[in-house]
């Protein structure tokens, strides 16, 4: 009628807000909302013996209401599906999770517990493969290795040794063995180069290798290549007047000067003598005459010369 206004659509209304007839989402726990608005009644007339005259027909209108349910997941065909992601309400099989790690689809990894296992991630299926070990024993016992077997011990000479042992043989303290993968493998002990003459190695008791003897203690100087031997304590002269050796006790020589102090006017030298003599005579024209000795003068045949020491 005129002056009045249409009446609105029917709505849901849910903790305060205006929800559209048919409107679906999710609320917090999930769970599913849906808003549904049920068909208008019947329209209500008059009673013939009252026409409504002037007077508009009302039609009573029905609200919308909300209806919650749990929101149901599908069942997942996988063995290590990822749990829903935030915001999420069903796990989801793009991934998976193992030992509480998430791994995406197609990724290759080894269990940190497992030694040599190679696991991978397919359609939210783990699958795992661990290398095949052989049987028995193995060379070796290294942490590195990914079957766990047992190195095998060694038979020798009627005893038993454990895989990495080493050992010596009866008697022989020269030959070291060990044991490796069930064999016993030896060898003899290194001996270093000796840098001495071969008359001088020797071999002593209990010894694998030889050494070098003590060079026996010197007797005398050797002087030169001729083989000249001084005693130890022999004084000579190596052919200078001036210089005097002597043969020490441990061998070597040892050799001084003679430093000459006396000065005179008229020295005398003496062959073989270092220093000059100034109490023996006297020197004229390059001849030696002795103390109270005549003799006469080249210059003049008439003088007597005498040599007279002062």
């Amino acid at each position: 009628a005129p002056g009045t206004s249409a009446p609105s659509a029917p709505r849901c209304w849910y903790r305060g807000a205006p929800r559209e007839p048919g409107a679906r989402w999710t609320e917090p726990g999930c769970r599913s909302c849906a808003c549904q608005v049920s068909t208008p009644s019947s329209p209500r007339l008059s009673p013939p013996h009252q026409p409504d005259v002037g007077l508009s027909r009302r039609v009573p209108l029905q609200g919308g209401r909300v209806l919650c349910e749990a929101v149901s997941c599908p069942v997942v065909a996988c063995s290590h599906p990822l749990p829903a992601p935030a915001g999420g309400c069903c796990p989801s099989c793009a991934g998976c999770l193992h030992e509480g790690v998430a791994r995406a689809e197609g990724d290759v990894f080894s269990p940190s517990d497992w030694n040599c296992t190679v696991c991978v991630c397919l359609a939210g299926n783990v699958s795992c493969i661990s290398p095949e070990c052989p049987p028995g024993s193995c060379p070796s016992a290294s942490p590195a290795d990914c079957c766990s077997c047992q190195p095998a011990k060694c038979s020798f000479r009627g005893r038993t040794y454990a895989p990495g042992a080493r050992f010596s043989l009866d008697g022989d303290d020269c030959t070291t063995c060990v044991c490796r993968g069930g064999e016993v493998e030896c060898s003899f002990a290194p001996c270093p180069v000796l840098d001495c003459p071969q008359h001088q190695r020797h071999l002593g008791p209990g010894q694998c290798c030889f050494t070098c003897r003590d060079p026996p203690a010197p007797a005398g100087c050797f002087v030169d290549d001729n083989g000249v031997e001084f005693p130890i304590g022999q004084i000579w002269s190596p052919g200078d007047p001036c210089e005097l050796c002597i043969c020490q006790a441990d061998g070597s020589v040892s050799c001084k000067r003679t430093d000459c102090v006396e000065t005179c006017p008229y020295p005398i030298r003496i062959p073989g003598q270092c220093c000059p003599d100034c109490s023996a005579g006297c020197t004229y024209m390059g001849r030696i005459f002795y103390n109270n000795e005549t003799f006469p003068s080249v210059l003049d045949p008439c003088l007597s010369c005498i040599c007279l020491v002062r």
